[in-house]
């Protein structure tokens, strides 16, 4: 079902774990320019986007409380009059999403799964009022973002948005930019994973925003597409020759992606994980 937010309507807005430290350090938090009126928000290891129009601020991800509210009184330092007119979740992960309540103006949308895992899991953020199951659009100041759910994937509720006039596509946690996935597939669903990225692949776009790490584009989103194929063919073959996990892990060769990000902590939980994967979805003769 595709839904069309527009602000003159009354409606009732590949992680990597952080190391240990003996110290807590002050959390880093800035806010650059992506392009035209589109900014990044950074809270340590964690991204969101926002756009500043004419009518008011379109927000995402809050990330937690406390990043949230110091985004929200940076953003009255920066532009007073305009308040944050909606946020949208990128998909229902505590990491992502908690804090939401700090944004007291916004209107929350996301997904029709988002809102059922938050309230059934009591993520500590602000339930959504507005949901969808395909495609949404919010217009807001001249300003356009579209939302799109390109199928399960990383959860069974992240969404792609994309602000067509920017070419911007702003995606978390399943579209990595030169990096490996995040531990061992958590909460994932490999096949239709391969067939979301090659719809976003399909998309127009020239700027790919991850909720972690540096800015990309459509060829990183290849890219981790055939870094998966790859590492499941791999622990597929093994699987099918009777290999156990541990010698499945001294078999699979995932060295030409040694440049990645995270490759030294999470290769090897990545290959548990597709090892977990494919044996749950394949059928040996017995």
């Amino acid at each position: 079902m595709r839904r069309c937010i527009v602000a003159a309507i009354a409606l009732a807005g590949v992680a990597f774990a952080m190391p240990a430290v003996a110290q807590v350090s002050p959390a880093v938090r800035e806010i650059t320019k992506i392009s035209g009126e589109v900014y990044r928000f950074r809270n340590n290891g964690h991204f969101s986007v926002f756009a500043v129009t004419s009518a008011g601020i379109i927000a995402t991800d809050p990330i937690n409380a406390a990043a949230a509210t110091w985004l929200k009184d940076e953003m009255k330092k920066r532009w007073p009059d305009k308040p944050i007119k909606f946020a949208v979740y990128s998909h229902d992960h505590a990491d992502h999403i908690s804090g939401g309540e700090a944004w007291d103006t916004a209107t929350f949308v996301a997904h029709d799964n988002a809102k059922a895992a938050i309230v059934g899991e009591k993520r500590p953020t602000a339930v959504p009022q507005v949901t969808f199951s395909d495609k949404a659009t919010i217009e807001l100041g001249g300003t356009v973002l579209e939302l799109i759910y390109v199928g399960r994937n990383h959860s069974n509720n992240s969404l792609v948005m994309r602000f067509p006039k920017e070419k911007i596509v702003f995606a978390v946690d399943f579209i990595p930019v030169k990096s490996v996935a995040f531990r061992d597939f958590p909460d994932a669903y490999l096949d239709e994973w391969l067939e979301s990225l090659r719809r976003v692949e399909a998309m127009e776009f020239d700027i790919l925003a991850p909720g972690h790490g540096q800015l990309g584009n459509k060829a990183d989103v290849t890219n981790f597409r055939l870094y998966l194929e790859d590492l499941r063919a791999q622990v597929l073959a093994a699987a099918r020759a009777g290999k156990s996990l541990e010698e499945t892990k001294k078999i699979v060769d995932l060295s030409k992606y040694k440049d990645w990000g995270g490759y030294e902590q999470m290769s090897q939980l990545n290959i548990d994980g597709m090892y977990r994967l494919v044996q749950a979805t394949r059928r040996p003769n017995q």
